[in-house]
């Protein structure tokens, strides 16, 4: 069976080594790249399976990177930095990173969020699920991956499907912010409300009308989210 490949990208050499011999110790194939530019030359020649992404860094940093990553690739990405304030967090959430985990880091919490990321790439499939769904001007084919918005098919990220799929199969049902944590990125952040408030509001940007107005996914203040069904 092929390895899980990973791509840890960082200017330091040394947290290189680290990462790389941890991450190998842990079952992982590991690429390395010491700055943007070849970072995403390795995700085209090397097409790892999730990136660990350091934002500090020489030629392009860690924002510009993602960016133009996103540009071609839906690849998971971990941001691995510094900078541990919430409005960087933010801002790589964003811009598409699918975690971000502040230096200095505990590598089994790193570890973690990895299979974290792999058991949203290999969903078990135990739970059956609805073909297709219609939402007033919002039809969601599952089997395809197909959201289609007033005729027009609009592009989701992977962790952008993955709510809507979920809010979407239990439409009209109240889903509690730690139940949908769990799901999605599993148990380790059912408490980290601001990374659903986050992918919640990117996801409303793209198949709600008004997105400051939400008709489709409404909140339930300090509980939840519902997805509404229109009435006819």
């Amino acid at each position: 069976m092929r390895q899980f490949r990973i791509l840890v990208v960082d200017d330091e050499q040394r947290i290189l080594n680290f990462l790389s011999s941890k991450l190998k110790a842990s079952g992982y194939e590991v690429f390395t790249a010491s700055d943007g530019v070849k970072a995403l030359e390795q995700v085209q020649t090397q097409e790892p399976d999730l990136v660990i992404l350091d934002i500090l860094m020489p030629k392009k940093d860690g924002f510009e990177t993602l960016k133009e990553l996103r540009t071609f690739s839906p690849i998971p990405t971990i941001i691995l930095s510094a900078k541990e304030t919430n409005a960087d967090k933010v801002k790589g959430l964003t811009l598409g990173a699918d975690d971000y985990l502040a230096k200095p880091f505990n590598p089994d919490e790193l570890v973690a969020r990895i299979e974290a990321v792999r058991r949203r790439l290999t969903p078990d499939g135990t739970r059956k699920i609805r073909d297709q769904l219609s939402l007033g001007d919002l039809v969601i084919d599952f089997k395809k991956h197909l959201v289609i918005l007033r005729g027009k098919e609009t592009r989701l990220t992977r962790i952008e499907w993955l709510l809507l799929s979920e809010l979407a199969q239990n439409a009209g049902k109240l889903i509690l912010y730690s139940d949908l944590l769990t799901r999605i990125w599993g148990p380790e952040y059912r408490d980290d409300v601001q990374i659903l408030r986050t992918w919640i509001s990117r996801l409303r940007e793209k198949i709600e009308s008004e997105p400051d107005s939400p008709k489709l996914i409404r909140t339930i203040p300090k509980t939840g989210y519902m997805m509404d069904v229109p009435s006819a």
